[in-house]
C-alpha cells in the first residue's frame, strides 16, 4: 500500500498537480497539511482517493503557517506506519519520514527550500530588522529537521537538472531526474484570441509585477493575469489605470485550459525557477513561451523555436521587445514545434519513469513488510 504526502493545496501550482498525478499513477492514498475547500485540482479533476489525510494546519499568518506545517508533519503523521511506500512532495512533508522506519521512502524534490539556501538573504531582506533574528531562529530549527529527514530517504528524485544541481550543492546528495508530467491531452490548441497570458503565482520571485509594468507601457497589447498570491494588491495597484490588463485571480481548471488554448503566447519570467510547469502546459496547447534564460526554463523552452528566452538584465524592456516580435503570426508558426516539445514531458513518460524507479528500488532493498 502506498501514500503520497504533499505540503498543502493552496494555489493551483505545479507541485500540487504533480502530487495528485503521483497518487493517480500509484493508486495511492494522499495526505496534506491543508486543502482549500474550493481548490480547482479537486473540483474540476474529480480527484478521488480511497483515503485522504488532512492535517488541518492552515494558518493565514505566514510564519505561523510554516510553524503549523512543521509541527503537523512532525507529530501528526503516525499513520505512515501503515504503508509500504511513502512518496514525499514539497518542503515540509519530508519531516514525516521519522514515522516511516520500515518501508520505502522516496522524496520527489521540487527544490531544496529556497528560503534556507540560495534565496535566504532575499527572504531576510523582506522583513523588518526586528523580525530577522526571529526568522533566523526559525530557519535553524527547520533546517535541522529538514536535513535530518532528507538523510533518511531511500531515493531522492529531482524535478529538473537545475534542482539536481541544487540538491548536490546544498545537501551533498545525488538525485535522479524525472521531469514533472504534463497532461498533453488536456492542454490543447483552441484558437488565437487577442491577448497574452500570465499564470504565475503573485509573489516577488515570479516577477509578475515586471510583466504588468511592461504591458502598462503597451496599451495596445492585452494581458490577462491568472493567479493570486502574497503581493496581489501591490500588482493590481500597478495596473489600476490600465484598461488592457485584466486580473482573474484563481480560475477553474476548465477556464485555465480555455485561456491557455486561446492566447497568443504565455509570459513566464520567474527568478531561477526550479522547473516550471506553466511553460510546458503552454507548449502543449501550441502556445510559445516568452520566458527568461535561467533556471528550469532552459530545460524546456527552446529559444526561437518554442518561444523566446530573455536575458534577465533589463527584463522589462526585453519583455516589451519580445511581445512586439511575438505577434499572432509568429506564434502560429511555432505551434507544431511547441506541441512536439511538450510531448517529451507527458504523463506516460513520467509514469514509466516513476514505476521503474519504485520497482528497481524495491528489488535492491529486498523490500519486505
Amino acid at each position: 500500500m502506498e501514500i503520497v504526502l504533499h505540503d498543502y493545496f493552496d494555489y493551483a501550482d505545479g507541485g500540487g498537480r504533480l502530487a495528485l498525478e503521483l497518487a493517480r499513477i500509484l493508486k495511492a492514498h494522499i495526505g496534506y497539511g491543508f486543502k482549500k475547500n474550493d481548490h480547482p485540482f479537486f473540483i474540476d479533476n474529480n480527484f478521488n482517493s480511497e483515503k485522504e489525510y488532512d492535517l488541518k494546519s492552515f494558518e493565514s499568518i505566514q510564519i505561523w503557517k510554516q510553524l503549523n506545517l512543521i509541527r503537523a508533519f512532525l507529530f501528526k503523521t503516525h499513520f505512515l506506519k501503515n504503508y509500504n511506500t511513502v512518496f514525499y512532495s514539497g518542503s515540509y512533508a519530508p519531516l514525516s519520514v521519522r514515522h516511516h522506519i520500515k518501508g520505502l521512502n522516496i522524496y520527489y524534490c521540487h527544490t531544496p527550500p529556497r528560503f534556507l539556501y540560495d534565496q535566504k538573504e532575499f527572504f531576510l531582506s523582506q522583513l523588518p530588522l526586528w523580525q530577522q533574528p526571529i526568522f533566523k531562529t526559525f530557519l535553524y530549527y527547520y533546517q535541522t529537521h529538514y536535513q535530518n529527514s532528507i538523510s533518511k530517504m531511500d531515493i531522492i528524485i529531482a524535478n529538473s537538472i537545475n534542482v539536481q544541481k541544487r540538491i548536490k550543492r546544498y545537501l551533498g546528495i545525488d538525485a535522479v531526474v524525472v521531469y514533472p508530467p504534463c497532461d498533453t491531452l488536456k492542454f490543447k490548441w483552441k484558437g488565437q484570441q487577442d491577448y497574452y497570458l500570465s499564470t504565475a503565482r503573485l509573489d516577488s520571485l515570479k516577477r509578475v509585477d515586471v510583466i504588468v509594468k511592461a504591458f502598462f507601457k503597451m496599451p495596445e497589447k492585452k494581458l490577462i493575469v491568472i493567479s493570486s498570491g502574497l503581493i496581489k494588491k501591490k500588482i493590481q495597484k500597478l495596473a489600476r489605470k490600465a484598461k488592457n490588463i485584466t486580473f482573474l485571480e484563481q480560475v477553474s481548471e476548465t477556464k485555465l485550459v480555455d485561456l491557455i488554448g486561446n492566447c497568443i503566447a504565455t509570459i513566464y519570467i520567474p527568478i531561477k525557477e526550479d522547473f516550471g510547469m506553466s511553460p510546458v502546459e503552454s507548449m502543449s496547447a501550441g502556445k510559445p513561451v516568452i520566458g527568461v534564460a535561467e533556471g528550469g526554463l532552459t530545460e524546456t523552452v527552446i529559444h526561437n523555436k518554442t518561444g523566446f528566452l530573455l536575458d534577465s538584465e533589463s527584463i522589462e524592456t526585453n519583455i516589451m521587445k519580445a511581445v512586439m516580435e511575438m505577434d499572432a503570426a509568429r506564434a502560429l508558426k511555432m505551434r507544431k514545434t511547441c506541441e512536439k516539445r511538450a510531448r517529451l514531458f507527458n504523463t506516460t513518460v513520467f509514469s514509466n519513469s516513476i514505476q521503474k524507479i519504485v520497482n528497481e528500488k524495491k528489488i535492491l532493498k529486498n523490500y519486505k513488510i
